[in-house]
């Protein structure tokens, strides 16, 4: 049976150079939706992506929605 809450949540990350950074190529933030599991990850996450307006690998952190 499955229990009444979700354990899996659905997130977006957000890269921290072009929120930032307003002398950026393009205007725009990269975003990318993933998911996390609640229990095993409490605190925000951190992942190290490529973010298309600055060209590099950036870190995005998780942001509310």
């Amino acid at each position: 049976m499955a229990k009444g809450k979700d354990v899996r949540l659905v997130i977006t990350l957000e890269c921290t150079n072009c929120s930032q950074n307003p002398n950026k190529r393009f205007s725009g933030i990269s975003r990318y939706t993933t998911s996390k599991n609640r229990r095993n990850t409490t605190n925000r996450l951190e992942l190290k992506k490529f973010c298309p307006q600055c060209s590099v690998h950036t870190i995005h952190k998780e942001i509310k929605k």
